[in-house]
């Protein structure tokens, strides 16, 4: 007599945890295991264009600050082209345009250091606005949430962005744009990022 098949039952889902620090951002975790991480200098020592400083926290529906989140950051170069095969161009000062940070243990900060991107080519040939590209992962976050960082002194550029155009609601345009400010010498823009409730960040479907 045939026996019935013991069919295998689905794995429970699992949010990002703690251990997205140990596999990738081990450094921070405590782990001596590369000799370089791809960590706060998101376009390396040696790329041209005008340094500055991106930093905020990540905020829950609560409007409490997520203290375990990695984000990852890509980003064209000053003149617009991104490090790779086709990324529309001359890339030869080593520009890295991507990296990882975690957010500080005790504040829920993240911050890293890059330069400010240029304009880049859209898919329909619409010029897009100097923007950076996040995608945040922490515990509680199912899939990994992806949005965009654009520059508030860049108006006349993010006013014709293809992308920001497609938000239809206006008033939420203004959460994907970083504040500038300048400290001690250097260029800071602060971009707080919500996952829920008011003023909830603009999330894309990639």
């Amino acid at each position: 007599m045939a026996q019935p098949l013991d069919y295998l039952k689905e794995t429970p889902s699992q949010t990002a945890g703690p251990y997205v620090h140990i596999g990738l951002a081990p450094g921070a975790a405590g782990f001596d295991i590369y000799d370089q991480e791809l960590g706060k200098d998101i376009a390396g020592p040696n790329a041209a264009g005008e340094r500055i400083t991106v930093e905020g926290i990540v905020i829950d529906g609560t409007g409490s600050p997520i203290k375990d989140v990695l984000l990852e950051a890509w980003q064209a170069n000053a003149d617009g082209n991104y490090a790779h095969p086709e990324g529309g161009g001359d890339v030869e000062d080593g520009f890295r345009g991507f990296g990882r940070v975690i957010t500080e243990f005790e504040t829920g900060e993240w911050t890293f250091d890059t330069i400010k991107p240029g304009p880049v080519p859209g898919r329909s040939g619409a010029t897009q606005a100097p923007h950076i590209n996040l995608w945040v992962v922490a515990r509680g976050i199912n899939l990994g949430l992806n949005t965009r960082v654009y520059f508030e002194d860049e108006a006349e550029a993010n006013a014709a962005d293809p992308v920001l155009n497609l938000i239809e609601w206006e008033n939420r345009r203004a959460t994907l744009i970083a504040k500038r400010s300048d400290r001690d010498g250097k260029t800071v823009y602060r971009f707080d990022i919500r996952v829920q409730g008011d003023g909830e960040t603009v999330f894309f479907d990639i």
